[in-house]
């Protein structure tokens, strides 16, 4: 099974995810969406799978409180990716995206027992 893991290196939820895969022997890709870019296409995909840009997006963080009003209320897929481009912190972390293109976000034990159970 192919893995691979978008998000921060420095993102606290993201360290987690990428230590109980290591814990359980799950070989993986790790990606910083920071220092190498997600295609515009990608995040498109992404957003379609998880439903919806909203969904996508981290509402709760500091990032998107600290968005000007105006910035909060993209209405095209044009602007998402331009507010994702300028903002990459505002995807939710980390997302998994396995071989078979399904896209999962966030990490709790439970979800990636789920994904990865043998």
């Amino acid at each position: 099974m192919s893995i691979t893991l978008y998000g921060l290196e420095k993102c606290e939820t993201c360290k987690k995810a990428r230590k109980w895969l290591e814990r359980k022997k799950i070989a993986h890709v790790f990606v910083d969406y920071r220092d190498q870019r997600v295609e515009p296409a990608m995040l498109k995909q992404w957003a379609k799978a998880v439903g919806s840009w909203e969904a996508l997006v981290n509402r709760s963080g500091t990032t998107w409180r600290n968005l000007l009003p105006a910035r909060k209320s993209p209405g095209s897929d044009a602007e998402w990716l331009l507010l994702i481009k300028e903002y990459p912190a505002l995807v939710r972390r980390p997302v998994t995206v396995l071989d078979d293109g399904s896209v999962h976000l966030g990490f709790t034990d439970n979800l990636f027992k789920r994904l990865f159970a043998s």
